[in-house]
């Protein structure tokens, strides 16, 4: 029965007078009318490998069968080209053992162009789901899943928030003016606990079909897929090509030589080495986490395998994109939840540490399904030249990526250089942005490059204080200038923090999204004044952007800062904005004849926070740290 019961969770009917044994089938289910018809289906269990499959439902041809190094493996490639959407019977036999399996083939729920992705006109909030709200207390502990416990005390454990906290939100976000949710992974991470470490943040995936019982269900993902849609919220799913978690059957079983990287250490039979990978004898390959190799002209091949082919950490094995069967699978993997939940993008977590002919094969398929989707990497090094050679049509690059957004990681490190300096007549402040937008030229669509102050990953902006001025004046440029903003969580209330401890200090729970919080920073009534002026601050900003041509459209020109002030114009259909920031702690002028080019003849300007009238026909006095938002 209980074969049974997985077999349905698996949206297969598998027959009881059969005696070959099949544990799972994936994808589960899959969709007719893809402009690439066939499909590949992974089949676990015991010895299966032996069997030979068949089908006669219409349209549907075999083209070919796979058997891989481990017995329990077998791998179906159909050619659906004709078929139509039904339920499409399977028939394994081995001499005479059979079986059947019923398999459901779906049809889409609109076309593929029709499926919109994020761009320039959105603004994306990255959330941690684990940590954002806990909206069922349920789910916190479920049989049957690897020992872990939930303890809000203790950073790097889980603490119980999930997807219907999220959905039970989705008012706050529109209310604040963001238009996407982005949040670290919802897929299944079954992996024990390590002392007071877990895998609470989802890039450890042990089962690419099912969504975390302890976020929830792959139904309550749709749910909240869809109630977000119903709002005007886009979902942006991070998915991780590069590796998965130690739990997964693949790694217990792998299904062939060559399906992880650097697999050696796994047949040692001696897993000491997870705990320490320097342990003498131990062949385990670590990651040097350097990307340049990927795109150096001159990198050894030493280098170059230890970043694609090392593992991330020890408890994340890499995954050997190279192998044709295993990057089909991913490839499919990913068309499925956007067929099965409907997300409207996809964040690719540790993008130039997979194969990059690989990757620029998934993008092909998915830019070929879906021409108005998109993707971004995550490209970490801080230099223009290296993230532009990333993006789709890049000039600079070797072999075309086919990616169309990329992160912004330079923009990331200069602002947070700039907010500790004074703006100078050369390198200091904010030149270091100035310096860096210059090389925009490097990238074939700078509209689609995503930027940011902050992430899971990093410190946050304010640190361990609450430098507000600082703070307006990196938001100001973040949802201003020519790019696709990326938002933190929590930053609209202040919240701070560093990694010097634990990375779980920059990823704390969201004041009020937990039972028994005191602090319930969802409402005005539950903020402090200080954050309930940053929340304005930011919630005025962030409505003035949504849907503003001036914005998304308009044209950029940046002003070298001149006596600690830099100014950055959109213009648009005779419309102009500026941001002007004094990046000094001392008060400063604008000097309204050096921007004449852009102000023209205009004699004032509205301060879109505040609504205020400027004078245009002298110098602004700026006070410290001033951040001005001006349009005429």
């Amino acid at each position: 029965m209980k074969k049974l019961l997985t077999a349905l969770l698996l949206g297969t009917t598998i027959s009881m007078n059969a005696a070959l044994k099949i544990d799972r089938i994936e994808p589960t289910d899959w969709y007719v009318g893809m402009k690439d018809a066939s499909l590949q289906l992974m089949v676990y269990g015991q010895d299966i490998c032996k069997a030979d499959v068949s089908t006669n439902y219409p349209g549907v041809r075999i083209d070919s069968i796979v058997r891989l190094d481990s017995p329990n493996y077998l791998l179906v490639y159909l050619d659906l080209s004709s078929a139509q959407p039904g339920t499409m019977t399977l028939n394994f036999s081995f001499g005479k053992q059979k079986k059947k399996v019923d398999y459901q083939l779906k049809p889409r729920a609109m076309r593929g162009e029709e499926r919109k992705g994020f761009t320039n006109a959105d603004v994306l909030y990255m959330l941690m789901p684990d940590r954002f709200a806990s909206g069922r207390t349920d789910n916190d502990q479920i049989a049957g899943m690897r020992a872990y416990k939930n303890d809000r005390t203790q950073p790097s454990l889980r603490h119980g928030g999930d997807l219907e906290g999220i959905r039970q939100h989705l008012d706050y976000f529109k209310d604040l003016g963001v238009t996407a949710l982005w949040f670290t992974p919802v897929l299944e991470n079954d992996s024990p606990d390590h002392g007071t470490a877990s895998t609470y943040h989802g890039y450890a995936t042990t089962d690419y079909y099912r969504v975390d019982p302890r976020f929830g269900s792959n139904d309550e993902y749709r749910r909240l897929c869809d109630e977000a849609h119903h709002k005007g919220l886009k979902i942006v799913m991070d998915m991780i090509f590069n590796h998965c978690g130690f739990e997964h059957p693949w790694v217990k079983d792998m299904p062939s030589k060559d399906w992880l990287n650097t697999p050696e250490w796994l047949s040692d039979g001696d897993q000491q080495g997870l705990a320490n990978p320097e342990k003498p004898g131990s062949r385990y390959l670590q990651t040097s986490y350097k990307l340049t190799p990927v795109v150096d002209p001159y990198a050894s091949e030493v280098d170059k395998r230890e970043t694609v082919d090392g593992w991330f950490v020890p408890t994340m094995p890499d995954l050997n994109q190279r192998n044709p069967h295993v990057i089909r699978y991913l490839i499919q993997n990913s068309i499925w939840w956007i067929e099965t939940v409907g997300i409207d993008g996809i964040r690719m977590d540790t993008y130039p540490y997979a194969d990059a002919a690989a990757m620029a094969s998934w993008m092909e398929r998915l830019n070929r399904e879906y021409p108005n989707f998109n993707v971004v990497g995550e490209t970490w090094v801080t230099e223009p030249a290296y993230t532009a050679a990333w993006q789709q049509g890049s000039a600079v690059a070797r072999h075309d990526s086919h990616l169309k957004t990329v992160m912004d990681f330079a923009f990331y490190d200069r602002i947070n250089q700039a907010k500790g300096e004074e703006t100078d007549d050369w390198w200091q402040g904010f030149n270091r942005i100035y310096n860096g937008l210059v090389y925009d030229y490097l990238y074939p669509h700078p509209e689609s490059v995503m930027a940011f102050i902050e992430n899971h990953d990093t410190d946050r902006f304010l640190g361990n204080g609450r430098d507000t001025l600082a703070l307006k004046q990196a938001l100001a440029l973040l949802l201003t200038i020519h790019r696709i903003p990326q938002l933190y969580y929590g930053t609209e209330v202040l919240m701070n923090g560093t990694k010097k401890v634990t990375d779980g200090h920059v990823r704390c729970d969201f004041p009020g999204g937990f039972p028994g919080d005191t602090h319930n920073a969802f409402t005005p009534e539950g903020r402090t004044k200080a954050e309930n002026d940053m929340y304005s601050w930011l919630r005025t900003l962030l409505h003035y952007r949504m849907d503003n041509p001036l914005i998304i459209q308009g044209s950029q020109t940046q002003f070298i800062p001149y006596k600690g002030v830099y100014v950055v114009a959109r213009r648009h259909a005779g419309r102009t904005l500026l941001t002007i920031l004094n990046g000094t702690s001392s008060p400063a002028p604008l000097s309204v004849a050096r921007y004449a080019e852009v102000i023209g003849q205009h004699t004032t300007a509205t301060d879109i926070i505040t609504g205020r009238q400027i004078d245009l026909t002298h110098d602004v006095a700026l006070t410290p740290r001033q951040t001005l938002i001006i349009e005429f």
